[in-house]
Formats: structure tokens, C-alpha cells, sequence
């Protein structure tokens, strides 16, 4: 007699079955997008040989392998750790992290994101929870990888303040700024904080250094994009350190996990319950409070 396969646990470690019977489509754990090239070439040889000689690129950055048999699903497994590729998740858990590619290669960044993604990636991912949960990050106000619809998105942002001794009045920075946030008055520059966004787009088009700015990150909640969407909301101020976000992210996973229902996605509990609650948690946690 055959030995049943269970294709639930399998699909847990990432495995997916596809509608062919025996078959299956292996999602890989792609942290913020990024694979070197050794990693991409291994994936393509275990295409080749177990597949049908092609990958599946995700909506989230993600790379899936198709037509892969389940009697074969351990030794791709096992040619692909030795070439440094793992598999991801499916089913109520934590997502992979995805990522833009950040202040270490775009202009336009204002944080780091790929190791914050790493750090993410290492607290959270994989860990049970009632339904599937998604983080992305995101470099700045351009919102390359849209933070939004995400569980819990992350955008890099700046605090800025102005030098007026360094300034010129060259204006540049005025014209950079898209909210309508900066003005020349007397050949001073003034800001109304209450339009800033935090895009520091003053900061990296002014050519004396007259705006400094301080890297943070802008944190919104229970966004979700599938059968039924939602734009995730800043619930709490920008955070400047990481100590600050990751008990920020801590309480929004564990506000979830305490009183989400069943399959039923962090925007759902929100709705569900208010909003009260997790403001109330996620403002202990960013004013380093007892939860």
C-alpha cells in the first residue's frame, strides 16, 4: 500500500501542489529579493533537473520552482542547500521579507533596508500564527516595494532640520519638495512641519548640505491586497532607532496572535475589533512601556 503523503505538512515548508497529480510548485525563501549569483545558478540547475527547466518569479520577489515531483522533494531539497538556497513558507505563518534595494544602492534611500529585512527575516519568519503574515520594506516616500499592503510595512523616511548658515538660497529645495512643505520668505528658508512627509528629498537635493537629516522609519498596519483590500495605516510617529521598531513590530505580530481569529488576516481582527486596542499596545511599545 502506498504510503499517504501529507501534502499539508509539505506545503508548510513551502511545497504547493499543483493541479498535474504527484507535482508541485517549491517556493524559495528570496530575503529582500536578493540571491547572488552562485544561489541563482543553483536554482536554474535544480530547474533543469527536476523541473521543466524554468522558475516562476513572484509578486513578491519570491522564486518558485514548478513541476517539481513530490518523490523528488527531499533531493531538491538537498541540492539546493548546498548551493545555499532555502525554501520559504506557505499556509498561516510568516512570510519571507521583501524588500527595495535601499540607501546601499538607490538615491533615493533613506534606510537600509536589505539588512533590516535580514533582521526581520530572522525574528519573525516562519512563526505560526493564525493566518499568513506579510512585512515589506521599502527605502522611501517613492514606495517602490508599496509598504501598504502589507501586514506591517516599513518606509525609510528622515527628521530634517535646516542649516540656515549653510543655505544659499538657491530655492533648489523648495522646488524638490512635492508636499508643498517648504517656502522662501527673505531669503530664508521655512518649513511647515505639519506637510513635511519625511521624503528628505531636501536633504539629498540641496548642494551646500544646509538640510541634515536622521534616518527613521514610518510604520503602517494591517494593509492587505487579495480578495478584499486595505491600506495599511501609520498608527504611531516615525521611529529613529531599531530598538524603538522591533518593539513596535513585537507588539503588532503578538496583538494579532492574541486576538486574531482562526484564518482571519490582521486587517480583519483590526476592523473586527477597533482600533483602540492596538493603538493602545503599539504606543506602549514605542514609548518603551510594560505591553
Amino acid at each position: 500500500m502506498a504510503e499517504k503523503i501529507d501534502y499539508k505538512a509539505l506545503k508548510a515548508g513551502g511545497f504547493m501542489s499543483q493541479k498535474q497529480k504527484g507535482y508541485g510548485s517549491l517556493r524559495l525563501a528570496v530575503v529582500g529579493g536578493n540571491l547572488d549569483a552562485s544561489a541563482i545558478k543553483t536554482v536554474a540547475e535544480v530547474a533543469e533537473k527536476y523541473g521543466h527547466g524554468y522558475v516562476h518569479m513572484t509578486s513578491r520577489q519570491g522564486i518558485e520552482i514548478p513541476f517539481i515531483h513530490v518523490n523528488d522533494l527531499e533531493k531538491v531539497k538537498e541540492e539546493l542547500q548546498e548551493g545555499g538556497v532555502y525554501t520559504g513558507v506557505c499556509g498561516p505563518r510568516v512570510r519571507t521579507i521583501t524588500a527595495c534595494q535601499g540607501s546601499e544602492i538607490c538615491p533615493s534611500g533613506c534606510i537600509d533596508t536589505y539588512t533590516l529585512a535580514q533582521e526581520l527575516n530572522d525574528r519573525y519568519f516562519g512563526r505560526e500564527l493564525p493566518h499568513k503574515f506579510k512585512f515589506g520594506v521599502t527605502g522611501c516616500q517613492n514606495n517602490c516595494l508599496k509598504a501598504e499592503e502589507n501586514d506591517v510595512g516599513v518606509k525609510g523616511g528622515m527628521t530634517v532640520e535646516y542649516k540656515e548658515d549653510a543655505c544659499i538660497s538657491c530655492g533648489v529645495c523648495v522646488k524638490a519638495c512635492r508636499e508643498g512643505a517648504l517656502t522662501m520668505k527673505d531669503g530664508k528658508v521655512e518649513i511647515d512641519n505639519a506637510k513635511c512627509n519625511h521624503c528628505a528629498r531636501c536633504v539629498k537635493s540641496c548642494p551646500t548640505d544646509a538640510w541634515v537629516g536622521t534616518p527613521g522609519y514610518i510604520v503602517s498596519f494591517g494593509g492587505t491586497f487579495g480578495n478584499k483590500i486595505h491600506k495599511a495605516e501609520e498608527l504611531v510617529p516615525i521611529i529613529r532607532d531599531k530598538e524603538t521598531l522591533f518593539r513596535v513590530t513585537d507588539a503588532a505580530i503578538d496583538y494579532f496572535e492574541a486576538n486574531a481569529k482562526p484564518s482571519e488576516r490582521f486587517r480583519a481582527t483590526l476592523t473586527r475589533l477597533g482600533d483602540e486596542g492596538i493603538r493602545e499596545a503599539l504606543d506602549k511599545a514605542y514609548q518603551g512601556k510594560e505591553v
